[in-house]
């Protein structure tokens, strides 16, 4: 790839993040809708209210462990290093998090939940604009990158205004599959496609939530979303730790 057309397409990536950006200014605020709280199932299992919505968070519990000895173990930068202990860490309070938000659904709870997962989808985006595009640029995102998804949940719970979490969590989502496809990098893109593919599988299961529920009565689509985007975490984690190629950084 020429240098030419490599910043041309850096160049389109910016532009879409600016247009993301100033979309977002303008939309009016998004509320938070109560109805979410609403899950189809509401069994208990002895004293645990919602039991399969809670437990099934022992995989998040399980994938953030399984990351951060991943991390301890790999050769990575520093800056990257930091960024896996931060996934790590984000997977085990995401777990804790939202296993105390499914106990008692509601807003004041869901806050917690909130909180870590933020800053999951954008350290991974920091890390890949690393790979493909700078890693100086990567390194220098990364902090504001976690901290503006961490703040953006902040501002919802003082405003009820949930555009800068939705811009947080979704432009990463819209940006790193084009970076994938447009750049190179030094590592495989496969353990990150299909972490991104398992946990869109999971969006889905919980799009689908009440249906898969009364389908057969066993799982609820919630629950299924909680256990793929666990998997989908461990397998992210695996790429995030990855070794990679030879060639030297881009600065």
């Amino acid at each position: 790839m020429t240098p030419a057309v490599r910043d041309r397409r850096v160049a389109l990536l910016i532009t879409i993040a600016v247009v993301a950006v100033v979309t977002m200014l303008l939309v009016p605020p998004i509320r938070q809708d109560l109805a979410y709280h609403h899950f189809a199932d509401q069994r208990a299992i002895l004293a645990v209210p919602h039991a399969l919505n809670v437990l099934s968070n022992v995989g998040f519990l399980l994938a953030g462990v399984w990351s951060l000895v991943a991390v301890s173990r790999a050769t990575l930068p520093g800056w990257e290093r930091v960024a896996g202990l931060v996934f790590g860490v984000g997977l085990v309070l995401t777990g804790l998090g939202s296993a105390w938000y499914h106990a008692a659904p509601g807003n004041a709870t869901l806050v917690w939940d909130r909180l870590p997962l933020s800053a999951l989808f954008p350290t991974v985006f920091a890390v890949v604009i690393g790979d493909r595009v700078s890693e100086r640029a990567g390194r220098l995102l990364l902090a504001p990158l976690a901290l503006g998804a961490v703040a953006s949940v902040l501002w919802w719970q003082r405003t009820d205004d949930l555009r800068a979490y939705a811009l947080a969590q979704f432009l990463p989502l819209v940006l790193i599959p084009l970076m994938l496809v447009l750049l190179p990098g030094r590592r495989p893109a496969g353990p990150l496609v299909g972490g991104i593919a398992l946990y869109g599988l999971g969006k889905a299961t919980e799009l689908a939530d009440r249906a898969i529920f009364l389908f057969g009565g066993l799982v609820s689509g919630h629950t299924l979303k909680h256990l793929l985007a666990a998997i989908a975490a461990a397998v992210i984690a695996r790429w995030l730790t990855s070794r990679p190629r030879g060639r030297a950084a881009r600065r």
